[in-house]
């Protein structure tokens, strides 16, 4: 082995620090070099080895998650999951965080987000068609955060709408814990366009290495170690490890690089994202099992005199990296400079495993290649045997905690019911992380490529139509697929097991709310720092979970991302950490589009139903109503009966391509009253319903929440076959799950009784205006 040139005498203690690496890491390194490393290849190792890349204390959980079934492709550790959604065609998708850079530039940290997940998408060789984000901040009666609600929409809307690629829907929430770090997580779909997968593992000796896109400059250096770590009150101060993206050269990279690869040409192919030139080169030549050299003097670059270290570590957007046919190298060139982008060939495969780095004209890092990806190193904890004694104590609540408004203490308060709960729904529909969120989404374009079904906020899932590649047969029917992201980090906060098997459920109940069959998931794991037991415990517990609900639902995890240390620290070193919050995006398919419903009531006279699960809990604990109303975060989330959730979203379903349900919404943030005040509010039409009370209290039934609870309409013109139809499935007073009609669509105001006293009688004019005002008056 050559020895590298030692590109800088460095303190030691100060360059571990900068690149977030330890003392036992730095012996490992020295070891598996069997020598030190210079300073640019510590810093190699450094993002290599950080969370972000590495998933050094993540990594024992998620390999516990199921990721095999009869539709997954490609799983984990490629660039995207695939799947085959039928008719011959396969859909790629993946979730990405950009939350760190999203805290301190929120435009540009937003704006790359979506460029990143993105060219995941496409390096595969599929057309990116769908983006969705699930986004958290802190409340809004800061200034500081509803300028970062602005600039993180703003970034999202940009990108997305200059590339041209539709965002379809997604989810956003609001709690004290986000103000110092907000999350930004951003999903994308694409549909595949080339006749084979296209992967990253670098093939045949003497192959040339393609570097294609944009030019490298300074910005993003570090970017992956800046994501592993804690923002302080100084983090302003780390800027410059935020990217700067250009949609419109991505745009023109995407159609570039679908075109190389359908002609087969492109060996290989690898994103140049977290980590930049080091973690493509590096992972192109794991993958191969072979090795790869770049000369940096080779490298298009935007500013003059830059390092090896900046060269290795930069995060420019835009740049792709190929393994290419060598004697197809010129016409590829020439395909990529019609595009207006560069295109040069940077370095080539090589037979022996070391990634080799040479700047003018000397060797500046050569590094084995499984020092630097395989067996990297594994933070281990320990996982606390029992909940911790603050969480023990909130699930010690029950309802009866909570004083019931009874018919005494409303005359009291000269009131009556019907007036008392009217107010609470009013309350609830104009809190922002129940209200509409039509202020966000009316910033994107969802229409772009003309194959969006529902426009954002009028489905629980986001649907797309899949138009095959081919123009023959127009007159087909096409089929789709159905997206969701989901989570409820209130439920997490104070159960992460229960709370993640309900986030599962959740997304994949929104995508049968739609009539599509859920058939895998993709996770982004936003949790705060594992080294303390708690941060780990929530973690794992919620690994477990997760686990535990796609195993009993039957939906893999194809991939996803683990984002840690999302806590702020101020300038006491006082740690506020963010709530855990695993986000799962859901994706599901059907085989016809035209069947897909959202949900809105459709016509008057329409019966309105009700299907949940009596083993599913169904509870005020941990519920919007009591931490909106009554100021409690408390009491144990739901517990949800998988057997039972997966029967309910299965008979929906069926009930849909059959044509009797024209209507469906989930109960989810805010209970049946809100449920069915959305349904009223999107279709500008009322609903009588009649609810029976056994044992509940008056808010429970209202505002309980869990329950694997969805409500649907009936064609009215369809009732007798529908009554028919039921029947088949002997659902009665014994069974575990129960169907009801509890209503029917009416004109202009949602009427509630209970027990034949009417407890809510309010305006769909008055719903709309608290539903749809209340994140726009923050501006």
């Amino acid at each position: 082995m050559l020895n590298p040139v030692n590109n800088d005498l460095y303190d030691l203690n100060e360059a571990l620090k900068a690149e977030s690496l330890t003392t036992d890491d730095y012996k490992e390194i020295c070891k598996r070099l069997n020598r030190k490393p210079n300073r640019t290849e510590l810093g190699m190792f450094g993002v290599m080895w950080s969370e972000h890349c590495c998933y050094r204390n993540s990594k024992p959980l998620l390999s516990k998650f199921p990721t095999k079934g009869k539709n997954v492709l490609v799983g984990p550790g490629e660039n995207a999951g695939v799947i085959d959604v039928g008719n011959n065609q396969k859909l790629v998708f993946k979730i990405e965080s950009h939350n760190h850079p999203s805290a301190i530039e929120p435009f540009q940290g937003a704006a790359t987000g979506v460029g990143g997940i993105l060219r995941d998408i496409f390096t595969m060789g599929a057309r990116p068609i769908a983006v969705l984000n699930s986004l958290r901040f802190g409340n809004l009666d800061k200034p500081s955060n509803v300028d970062l609600l602005r600039g993180v929409v703003s970034g999202i809307a940009h990108y997305g709408n200059c590339v041209g690629v539709p965002t379809i829907g997604g989810e956003i929430d609001f709690d004290e814990c986000y103000s110092g770090n907000p999350l930004v997580n951003v999903m994308a779909l694409g549909l595949l366009e080339t006749n084979e997968i296209v992967c990253s593992g670098a093939k045949n000796v003497g192959s040339p290495v393609l570097y294609v896109g944009n030019t490298t400059g300074r910005d993003g250096v570090g970017g992956a170690s800046f994501a592993s770590s804690e923002l302080t009150a100084t983090s302003l101060d780390d800027r410059p490890a935020v990217q700067v993206g250009d949609p419109f050269i991505e745009k023109s990279l995407i159609e570039a690089c679908l075109d190389a690869f359908k002609t087969g040409d492109v060996i290989a192919a690898q994103d140049m994202g977290a980590a930049g030139l080091t973690c493509s080169s590096a992972e192109m030549a794991a993958n191969g099992n072979l090795g790869i050299s770049i000369d940096l003097d080779l490298v298009p670059s935007r500013e003059d005199n830059m390092s090896s270290y900046q060269y290795l570590l930069s995060e420019s957007q835009e740049r792709m990296l190929f393994v290419v046919k060598e004697e197809k190298i010129n016409n590829l060139i020439e395909k990529f400079n019609k595009w207006g982008l560069y295109a040069n060939v940077i370095g080539e495969v090589i037979e022996t495993n070391e990634v080799i780095i040479s700047h003018k004209n000397k060797i500046v890092a050569q590094i084995p290649t499984s020092a630097l990806s395989d067996d990297t190193p594994v933070n281990f904890h320990n996982v606390i045997n029992n909940p911790p004694e603050y969480l023990l104590k909130k699930w010690e609540w029950k309802e009866n905690n909570l004083p019931e408004i009874n018919e005494q203490k409303i005359l009291s308060l000269k009131e009556n019911k019907s007036f008392y709960y009217s107010q609470i729904i009013l309350k609830l529909l104009s809190n922002p992380s129940i209200a509409s969120k039509r202020w966000i989404y009316k910033q994107y374009d969802s229409q772009v490529q003309a194959n969006t079904v529902f426009k954002p906020g009028e489905s629980d899932a986001a649907v797309i139509r899949l138009r095959e590649q081919s123009e023959k047969n127009k007159n087909k029917v096409f089929s789709g697929v159905a997206a969701s992201v989901d989570c409820n980090s209130r439920w997490v906060s104070l159960d992460p097991f229960r709370g993640a098997i309900a986030a599962v459920a959740e997304s994949a109940r929104n995508v049968s709310c739609v009539g599509a069959k859920p058939v895998a998931i993709t996770n982004n794991l936003n949790f705060s720092s594992p080294d303390t037991e708690i941060g780990y415990w929530q973690l794992s517990s919620s690994c477990n979970g997760i686990s535990e609900a796609c195993k009993a639902l039957e939906t893999p995890v194809t991939g996803g991302n683990v984002s840690l240390y999302n806590e702020s620290k101020n300038k006491k070193d006082e740690i506020t950490p963010i709530n855990p919050t695993p986000v799962i995006g859901m994706v599901g398919k059907l085989d016809n589009v035209e069947k897909a419903i959202s949900s809105e009531w459709k016509n008057i006279h329409d019966q309105i139903w009700l299907i949940g699960s009596h083993k599913s809990e169904t509870t005020i604990a941990a519920s919007s109503y009591l931490e909106y109303f009554h100021g409690e975060i408390t009491g144990r989330p739901p517990k949800i009966d998988l057997s039972d959730e997966k029967f309910c979203q299965s008979f929906l379903r069926n009930a849909i391509l059959k044509s009797f349900v024209v209507s469906s919404h989930d109960i989810s943030d805010g209970g049946l009253a809100i449920a069915l005040a959305e349904c009223c509010i999107l279709s500008a039409k009322g609903a009588k319903i009649e609810l029976h009370k056994s044992f509940n209290r008056d808010d429970n039934l209202l505002f309980a929440e869990g329950g694997s609870r969805i409500i649907f309409s009936i064609d009215k013109m369809k009732e007798k076959e529908w009554l028919n139809y039921l029947k088949k499935f002997k659902i009665n007073s014994y069974s575990s799950v129960y169907v009801r009609k509890i209503g029917h669509v009416s004109n202009e105001t949602l009427n509630i009784n209970i027990q034949d006293k009417n407890i809510c009688n309010i305006r769909v004019e008055e719903l709309t205006e608290k539903f749809n005002n209340s994140i726009s008056d923050h501006f």
